[in-house]
């Protein structure tokens, strides 16, 4: 049986509220100096969050809810790449006003594990700029050094929900599947994490909290900590209220 070495974080969802509370707003603020009329309301961006990815995101926005952009097929990839950056800068200047906090818990478990240890790293869809951005401002502006390895953006060609993005963590740290355990927040992401082989532990969003989950070992409201518990959607938690390293280590073995 594997001892625990390792646990791999997702980003936007699991380490904060990034998606309502940062790339939503960005995009919107892009939109609108870009001089487009879309806005994407909360329920729409839900919607969109069946894609992985912001610029594919653009894209499956353009193909199944507005097919008015005044691009040709030919200048479409470099709009959409622009748009994409603007987007990226908003949310970086969102981050920077301390608009997106971390998620409660998520703190006191990296600063837990690392002192227990445990190998860190980053496995996520979103551009290696905006985990910088998040980590720098909402964490600590030394904690991408936390991060053995940071799995990010175009890294792998296919992103979430293929498990090209936690075999490219992996192989980088040379670990097997069995010795590490997954945080998620999303169906897609836990296709991603499983399909590698992975045990994962899925802290819930409003965005995602209907979503499947099937196979997750844990399924929670929230990481949670001494004084904001965890409510337990899927899964068995034992006597543990928030999770920590010793409910990680009992998850991995069981």
């Amino acid at each position: 049986m594997s001892e625990l070495a390792a646990v791999l974080f997702d980003v936007d969802g699991t380490l904060a509220d990034t998606e309502r509370d940062g790339h939503l707003v960005a995009f919107n603020r892009a939109f609108a100096d870009a001089g487009l009329d879309w806005v994407w309301s909360e329920q729409l961006y839900g919607e969109l969050l069946a894609v992985t990815g912001g610029k594919e995101r653009i894209h499956y926005y353009l193909e199944q809810f507005n097919g008015e952009v005044g691009h040709s097929a030919d200048e479409l990839p470099g709009f959409v790449a622009k748009l994409h950056a603007e987007k990226n800068c908003h949310y970086t200047q969102l981050l920077s006003e301390g608009a997106i906090p971390l998620r409660p818990g998520v703190k006191q478990l990296l600063q837990q594990a690392r002192a227990e240890g445990l190998r860190l790293a980053i496995a996520t869809t979103t551009s290696p700029e905006n985990v910088s951005a998040l980590l720098h401002y909402a964490l600590d502006p030394a904690a991408e050094s936390w991060f053995e390895v940071i799995g990010a953006g175009d890294v792998v060609p296919a992103k979430k929900p293929a498990p090209d993005i936690y075999d490219y963590v992996l192989e980088q740290m040379k670990l097997e599947p069995e010795q590490c355990l997954a945080l998620e927040d999303s169906v897609n992401g836990v296709r991603s994490s499983l399909a590698a082989g992975i045990k994962t532990i899925v802290t819930v969003n409003g965005f995602t909290r209907d979503d499947d989950f099937s196979g997750a070992a844990l399924v929670v409201d929230q990481i949670g900590e001494p004084g904001q518990p965890f409510s337990v959607l899927s899964g068995n938690a034992g006597d543990a209220s928030y999770l920590d390293v010793a409910l990680m280590r009992r998850l991995l073995s069981s």
